[in-house]
């Protein structure tokens, strides 16, 4: 089946864990928002009132005649197509729980920069940022990373995939934190480095298909809120 991704084209964030699972893969994609009248194909499609079921946000998937959103949800529905799940129900519900708690910590990660309101620009409100990140970096962040070196992992999975995009994004927004910290998580480092040498997701992560982390995306580098 040939899948069609709806995502923003110039920012990493929720679409590219979908990304990482069909790059991985090597599963036949477009990245629709990429092409050359993909944002306007990707803006009807969310404004279109003939679609019953129609996602809220990106990114959403297009499968045959499915459409399907949110990030857990399509990795949910992917997984066992791409060999990235187990079949069995016990086991694919496991890997969406972890996908849901990945979720829940990428929120947390935005809310560092844009703790009052989305709409907002950063620096109306860096004073709440400070206090936000710092409570990021010395409380919630160490817990969701203790939760994940600890966690039951047994075949590979989107999830791996998944924790590899958090460690690259949480080093690119939080060097010094994560320094110290990855000291503690040698499961978790041991994991991103493994996933990084996988032979299709190498040579993606050296595509200029990988978009480069930026100040649009969710991972945003502001060194005052990565301070000691």
């Amino acid at each position: 089946m040939k899948y069609a991704l709806y995502y923003w084209p110039s920012i990493q964030g929720r679409g590219e864990f979908v990304r990482l699972a069909l790059e991985d893969a090597g599963a036949d994609y477009v990245d629709v928002a990429r092409s050359a009248s993909g944002m306007r194909a990707m803006e009807d499609m969310l404004e279109s009132a003939s679609i019953r079921r129609a996602p809220f946000a990106p990114p959403f998937l297009r499968a045959g005649e499915l459409l399907i959103a949110q990030t857990a949800n399509i990795l949910s529905y992917l997984g066992p197509r791409l060999g990235l799940a187990p079949r069995g129900e016990a086991g694919r519900l496991w890997l969406h729980q972890l996908q849901l708690t990945i979720a829940d910590w990428l929120v947390e990660v935005h809310d560092t920069h844009h703790p009052i309101g989305s709409g907002l620009y950063y620096e109306d409100q860096r004073p709440e940022a400070k206090r936000r990140a710092a409570d990021f970096r010395t409380e919630r962040l160490p817990k969701f990373l203790r939760y994940f070196e600890k966690m039951d992992r047994r075949a590979f999975s989107y999830v791996d995939l998944s924790l590899f995009q958090m460690i690259e994004g949480l080093r690119y927004a939080f060097p010094r934190t994560m320094s110290g910290l990855e000291k503690q998580v040698p499961r978790l480092v041991e994991l991103h480095d493994r996933v990084a040498e996988r032979p299709r997701l190498a040579k993606y992560l050296r595509s200029k298909r990988r978009i480069a982390f930026n100040q649009q995306g969710i991972f945003r580098s502001y060194p005052e809120l990565d301070a000691a």
